[in-house]
């Protein structure tokens, strides 16, 4: 192609939708996560500098050890390396502490998504890296009674995995497990890392922007980007061909 050719453009590839996978932290579960990050910050920084961005950007999604590396290191805190497993050890406190006290909050459009999606039958899976993510899911329940844990045809929270977000590793176990072509899956996120995960896993995604954050996620390569699980046409979802834009 010579320099005044313009580029090819290709079209959005159509994927029929045959199962979804679910993130629990920002799209189930206003979980307390990212206050605790915030709060085991004390001795190590500034919690204040820990901001909603930082979470987003450097934590979110990511193994516990590795999360607390990459914070650490993007706010500069000498040895970061050296120091992220006392802090992730600190975090994990806290977190429990967190959880024993019963703060935690579901997201109301999302049981009402999920609640749909499993009286008609879709397959879904839940995966997050967190260990403490069936715990916190544990004491929700839907407007049916059913316990949101047991809604799901699959779960692969807490799995060791050999790679993080942003790797595929744990949407294509997800998919494995869901028997479902990882083409046919649609990925529900709210961190940059776990849409580029969806996408490097060959796999549609919507991402879930509560924070403001829809630029980055559509920057990583969301196919569908929505403030609310509301916006989501379960109908369309189900019944129409799930676009996903090329690589």
């Amino acid at each position: 192609m010579s320099a005044l050719e313009p580029a090819e453009i290709r079209p959005a590839q159509p994927r029929t939708a045959t199962a979804g996978i679910f993130d629990v932290d920002g799209v189930l579960l206003a979980s307390p996560h990212e206050q605790a990050w915030r709060e085991a910050l004390q001795g190590f920084a500034d919690p204040a500098c820990f901001t909603s961005a930082i979470y987003q950007a450097h934590v979110a999604g990511k193994p516990r050890l590795a999360g607390a590396r990459a914070a650490l290191e993007a706010l500069g805190v000498p040895d970061g390396a050296g120091r992220a497993a006392a802090y992730a050890g600190a975090k994990q406190a806290r977190l429990e502490g967190l959880i024993e006290t019963g703060t935690i909050a579901a997201f109301p459009d999302a049981l009402r998504l999920v609640q749909a999606l499993a009286v008609r039958g879709w397959p879904m899976a839940v995966a997050s890296s967190s260990k403490n993510a069936n715990a916190m899911m544990r004491p929700i329940r839907l407007a049916s009674g059913q316990n949101l844990l047991n809604v799901f045809t699959a779960n692969l929270c807490g799995r060791n995995l050999k790679r993080g977000k942003p790797d595929p590793e744990i949407f294509l176990l997800a998919a494995e497990a869901l028997r479902a072509p990882p083409a046919g899956c649609v990925v529900f996120e709210d961190s940059s890392a776990g849409i580029e995960a969806a996408r490097a896993g060959g796999m549609s995604s919507v991402g879930v922007a509560r924070l403001g954050d829809a630029a980055p996620l559509r920057a990583a390569g969301a196919d569908r980007v929505v403030t609310s699980l509301d916006e989501i046409d379960i109908d369309e979802l189900l019944s129409a061909q799930m676009t996903r834009r090329p690589p």
